[in-house]
């Protein structure tokens, strides 16, 4: 079950860890910020594969949970924003234009790994 949402412990050595409800930036856990969990309060991607909870579990969490969780991405966003000196408008520009050409720069970024 999902409780409350955090940030979750910080692995040194970045281990992949799945499952559970302890470390950031793991996959298919709950209440902690990863990927493919449930009850996370943001995205966080270590750089492992995702392992992913199905939908009918992320539809379970107690809405609580969510609200609670989405308030918390939103504290973390805006702490980030003023950490990086941009405001939530600067913030918005910069996603309408890098949307525009982000199917572009993954593919020019592809062609480099490759030819590295």
């Amino acid at each position: 079950d999902v409780s409350s949402p955090k940030h979750g412990k910080v692995d040194a050595d970045n281990r992949p860890h799945v499952g559970g409800n302890t470390w950031a930036g793991g996959t298919g856990g709950r209440d902690t910020a990863g990927l493919g969990g449930k009850g996370g309060p943001y995205r966080l991607d270590a750089g492992h594969k995702v392992y992913q909870v199905s939908q009918a579990e992320k539809d379970a969490v107690p809405e609580e949970v969510k609200r609670a969780a989405r308030e918390m991405g939103e504290k973390a966003f805006k702490q980030r924003l003023k950490e990086i000196q941009m405001s939530e408008y600067d913030a918005s520009t910069y996603e309408r234009f890098s949307g525009a050409v982000r199917r572009q720069v993954q593919s020019l970024r592809i062609i480099l790994d490759n030819l590295q």
